[in-house]
């Protein structure tokens, strides 16, 4: 059955490949335009359960129909056939058609730096090109990256190796890589990616000194550790090797591939560039050029369009320019949109925690908290919707606290602002948060890999176990979406979503389960409300008249499935404004 699925879903995108218009240079609230119904190839979809997301209950629909880029009928069969007499017929055979789903938070830049390099972390990876095994323990960790330098990395050229996690592996040190190696260049990439270890080669070939982070307090020299705000500082200056076209590419690729595999049509990035706009953009439509099977949605990063700009107003003014001067055809900078950033990483416990950690040490802020809240003030008063990376419940307390004054001096009924990653906040401040119009997009993922962990050390049993209190925000009808923040999480929608449905960690713990949400709900996290988190809710993210053709097939409802199952649920092909792209490999999940 299957093989005759795909002789059909091949036949139907050689025919619609041919007729695909060319789409406008942003899409951005900008309806698409029908040309005559005789020039367009129209196809209707029927057969199995088709999951329209598109109201605030589940809602199954007989047949939809697409004409090229653009959804024109949604309804029964029999009305389908009548309206749309010449369709070409798709019939699903019982399989599941839903929204193409939304990464609204991926770093192509962060995946183009991991994936083709060495991956070493607490627990499994599975790429593309195979599995990347976990390690836990200080010496295993310390032969296994042994190991990796030794067979690897060559004198003159960086070695990075990512996935490094002190409470799984033990200390780290700048002498500790230079007894593997004191002639190889090495760095050594946290889980977090907020922080970094070099060795002694790795920072003669950078050619930095310790003057040049003279009063940087996220700066350890001795032991070669940059984190937080020490870790920004040194990226551009490790620009030209991160951004080495060859190994760059091949990672973007990569991350392609796992877009499609996971049935994602649509991704975004909050905070571009990491490093070098024009570098980064130059790569990036280079593999977008190749036309693949979804579009990429980009939001400037206020903090480092703050450094390179000379100042807040400057990087405002060229944010101003961005969506029409260097938008294409799947590259679109979203206007009137900023990423800034509150508290360090939950990955380091480098987040700013209200009542501290168990073990003594402090969180850290990622923005001088002056300058933090003028830019939340110039962009809030001009009008942006404000993306702010925030992770404990003191680091979004404060983007709280600074919103409200924003509010009281100069209200804004429909402001938006969109905490991600929200690692941990409590019950009282989701009653906050739903008061304010604040909105979510929040990585469930987090539950899952440290709340044994971090239960343990650093945050204690209480918040430990509520990690990501997704239920306390729908349940007050705040806008939730999910995201991976690639490669925080893996870039996978399903999994995420089992996640939140069922609130299971890496050890089985079933923790918190209070905090389970429902299966709509979190379908609406990798659908509509992800759509919704970039401002795109009239374009994608559910299955309606006038919405873009862009869909997955799955070979299972969740609806229907056990949830915990629902991560296993295959991915059997994408459609991306009408045309098929069948999945070679949908067996792809990350442990």
């Amino acid at each position: 059955m299957l093989k005759k699925l795909n002789t059909i879903v091949i036949l139907i995108a050689l025919i619609t490949l041919s007729c695909k218009n060319e789409k406008p240079n942003t899409n951005q609230n900008k309806p698409l335009v029908k040309a005559a119904a005789n020039s367009l190839k129209q196809t209707v979809f029927y057969g199995g359960d088709i999951i329209t997301m598109d109201g605030n209950e589940l809602e199954l629909a007989e047949a939809v129909v697409a004409q090229n880029e653009e959804i024109v009928y949604v309804g029964s069969l029999a009305e389908a056939k009548k309206e749309f007499p010449e369709a070409i017929e798709h019939n699903l055979k019982g399989r599941t058609l839903m929204p193409g789903l939304v990464e609204p938070h991926v770093h192509p830049s962060l995946a183009a730096t991991m994936l083709p390099n060495e991956i070493i972390a607490p627990y499994d990876w599975v790429l593309p090109n195979g599995t990347k095994k976990g390690v836990t323990g200080h010496d295993a960790y310390m032969d296994r990256i042994t190991n990796s330098i030794n067979d690897n990395a060559k004198e003159g050229e960086m070695y990075f190796i990512w996935g490094y996690h002190q409470l799984w592996h033990g200390e780290l040190s700048r002498d500790m890589i230079n007894t593997i190696t004191k002639d190889k260049p090495v760095g050594i990439i946290h889980r977090s990616f907020h922080e970094i270890y070099l060795n002694d080669a790795a920072i003669t070939l950078l050619g930095i000194t310790e003057e040049d982070f003279k009063g940087n307090p996220q700066v350890e020299w001795d032991k070669g550790h940059f984190y937080e705000g020490g870790w920004l500082a040194l990226v551009p200056k490790m620009a030209p090797i991160m951004l080495e076209p060859t190994r760059y590419m091949k990672g973007l690729g990569m991350m392609t591939q796992l877009i499609q595999q996971n049935g994602i049509t649509t991704v975004a990035e909050p905070g571009f560039p990491s490093s070098d706009f024009d570098g980064e953009l130059a790569l990036l439509k280079k593999e977008m050029a190749k036309n693949p099977p979804y579009d990429v949605y980009l939001i400037p990063s206020g903090t480092q369009l703050f450094s390179m700009k000379g100042g807040n107003e400057e990087a405002m003014a060229f944010m101003e320019t961005l969506d029409t001067t260097y938008s294409t055809n799947n590259i679109h900078f979203l206007p009137k949109q900023v990423k800034l950033f509150s508290d360090g990483a939950i990955y380091s416990q480098a987040m700013q925690m209200k009542d501290d950690y168990t073990d003594g040490h402090h969180g850290e802020w990622m923005t001088p908290l002056d300058l933090f809240q003028k830019q939340i003030t110039m962009y809030y008063d001009n009008d942006y919707k404000i993306h702010v990376h925030s992770n404990g419940d003191k680091g979004i307390q404060q983007v709280l606290d600074f919103l409200e004054l924003d509010l009281k001096r100069n209200p804004r009924s429909d402001h938006r602002l969109t905490l991600h990653h929200m690692g941990y906040f409590t019950d009282d401040m989701a009653q906050q948060i739903a008061d304010m119009g604040v909105e979510g997009s929040v990585n469930p993922y987090y539950l899952w890999a440290l709340a044994d962990k971090y239960s343990e050390v650093g945050l204690g049993k209480e918040r430990g176990e509520n990690l990501v209190r997704i239920n306390s925000l729908v349940t007050r009808d705040v806008p939730v979406s999910f995201h991976s923040d690639f490669s925080m999480a893996p870039m996978e929608p399903l999994t995420l979503a089992w996640t939140a449905i069922n609130r299971v960690t890496s050890q089985n713990s079933a923790f918190s389960q209070d905090q389970r949400i429902s299966v709509y709900d979190a379908m609406r996290a990798i659908t509509i409300d992800a759509a919704r988190t970039l401002n795109l809710e009239k374009q994608i993210g559910s299955i309606a008249v006038g919405k873009r053709s862009n869909f997955v097939i799955l070979d299972a409802s969740p609806f229907v499935v056990d949830p915990m199952k629902i991560k296993d649920i295959k991915v059997l092909a994408t459609v991306f404004e009408g045309n098929f792209n069948i999945i070679k490999s949908n067996n792809l999940k990350t442990k």
